[in-house]
């Protein structure tokens, strides 16, 4: 009987598939096209019926209903409308009451687009597609037309949000920035002219990746570095401890006047690029290999050794052995901190990625203007950010923990890091007179910041306070009484 039982339950069948088993019996559909025009069949009544319950709440009561009414207004016929939906155009009828007060939530009024065509426009023009392109496969696979004016107007649309992204405030802090420059055609007074794009690419003090902006200029040069470093420290950036770029002239410098302690690295890539171009296409492989073992050393002692024996080896190609020997700084700085940070210090690939990512979407031809450049590019970012989704940096704990070694880093980064800001080395009580007077031992983790004390002469030293806590702190210190907020 059980066994029975549960084989009658088995064959029950769930209320979806009862509905899809009706649509199958009524309409006898034999390929997707006839189950396509199907649903469109049963969208329309479906739409009605949920205007007609909406129209049935607004007036207090429902259709054909008899008796006295608690209103004058009254139905009053209907309108005819064509929807866009996903499987098609759908015409249905809207009701009318006869004040013109009834507003449909399901269908708004002048809203004919129920597809949410929007979000899909915008995420075809965000892969590069053209506005052709666009409107071919909105009718391929929607059945509906959709003109080049209305997807223009899409995505005009996120003009708004470029300008509020462009223009937002900065983090205050950044570990590494990398610059770097692609060129756009863009069409300008009868002529086409290629425009050097501006990209910077940002690692927080948690790892996290963030574009700071794009600018447009006609040509890379220093000054307009300058310009755009500027800009940056008015948005808010204080403070940048590593900026990794690909050797313009000048920019080093421009880069030191707006922000003083940054420690500027030139990418070896780019170096190795530079110095090939003197060397046969022979000796290629022999020479980036020997190069390796001088930049990839374990350290600098190590490094210096190999550049020794690399001078010797290719001395027969003075120009190539030259740019190294004229940038040999930027090797040597790479071995005062761990591998973990050289790692991603010694090279722009970084920037140079997303460039490459913004290239996809741009190598179609000219452009007929900025904004049609930057909405595109803007767009693009925004995939960028879903698809970094605030993960951070891979081995970012290990970076983290090589900064933290030079003293100097790690000040600066505590300055900044968890909302915290610095407000000096403090002496929070002699351990015997003070808070041990209270019944409490502190030696392990001060009740308030959560950082490790430093004992210096029998006293308990604290060099980071979080922002919120900084008065609290502050007259705790000078009273020598611990206020509610620290306990």
């Amino acid at each position: 009987m059980n066994t029975l039982h549960m084989a009658r339950k088995k064959k029950d069948k769930t209320p979806n598939q009862q509905l899809a088993q009706a649509i199958i019996d009524q309409y006898q559909p034999q390929s997707v096209e006839d189950m396509q025009n199907a649903l469109k069949d049963i969208f329309g009544p479906m739409f009605e019926a949920m205007l007609q319950g909406e129209m049935n709440s607004h007036l207090g009561y429902s259709n054909n209903e008899r008796g006295q009414k608690e209103t004058l207004n009254r139905r009053n016929g209907y309108t005819k409308k064509t929807l866009k939906t996903t499987v098609g155009d759908v015409p249905i009828e809207v009701p009318r009451d006869r004040e013109g007060t009834f507003e449909p939530v399901v269908v708004p009024k002048r809203k004919r687009d129920v597809s949410a065509i929007q979000d899909k426009v915008l995420a075809m023009y965000a892969k590069g597609m053209s506005q052709r392109d666009i409107a071919e496969t909105i009718e391929d696979i929607y059945g509906f037309e959709i003109s080049h004016e209305t997807i223009s107007e899409i995505t005009d649309s996120v003009l708004g949000q470029l300008e509020e992204w462009q223009n937002r405030p900065l983090k205050k802090f950044y570990t590494f920035l990398f610059v770097d420059c692609l060129y756009i055609t863009i069409r300008k007074d009868y002529e086409t002219k290629n425009c050097a794009v501006y990209v910077i690419l940002g690692y927080d003090v948690d790892g996290q990746k963030d574009i700071l902006g794009l600018w447009l200029s006609e040509s890379e040069s220093k000054h307009q570095w300058m310009q755009i470093f500027d800009e940056i420290k008015s948005r808010g950036v204080e403070d940048v401890l590593f900026l990794s770029m690909d050797g313009v002239s000048g920019l080093e410098e421009g880069a030191k006047a707006i922000f003083p302690n940054v420690t500027v690295q030139r990418c070896i890539v780019h170096l190795i690029r530079n110095s090939i171009k003197y060397v046969p296409n022979k000796d290629y492989k022999k020479f980036t290999a020997q190069l390796k073992k001088v930049y990839g050393a374990a350290s600098l002692k190590a490094a210096e050794a190999e550049f020794e024996r690399f001078k010797q080896a290719w001395n027969q190609y003075p120009g190539a052995v030259d740019v190294w020997i004229r940038n040999w700084q930027h090797v040597t700085q790479l071995f005062d901190y761990g591998s973990a940070v050289r790692k991603i210090l010694y090279t722009t690939n970084a920037v140079e990625s997303v460039n490459s990512s913004l290239r996809k979407v741009t190598k179609k031809g000219a452009f007929p203007n900025e904004n049609a450049l930057f909405k595109l590019l803007y767009l693009r970012i925004t995939e960028l950010y879903k698809k970094w989704n605030g993960r951070p940096l891979n081995n970012w704990a290990l970076v983290r923990n090589q900064l933290d070694m030079d003293e100097k880093i790690q000040e600066r980064i505590r300055k900044y890091e968890n909302g915290g800001f610095y407000i000096g080395k403090y002496e929070v009580g002699i351990k015997e007179d003070k808070y041990r007077a209270h019944g409490e031992d502190y030696e392990t983790e001060h009740p308030t910041t959560g950082y490790t004390p430093v004992i210096q002469e029998n006293k308990y030293v604290y060099n980071w306070v979080r922002c919120n806590q900084a008065q609290e702190l502050s007259r705790s210190l000078a009273t020598g009484e611990r206020t509610s907020s620290l306990m």
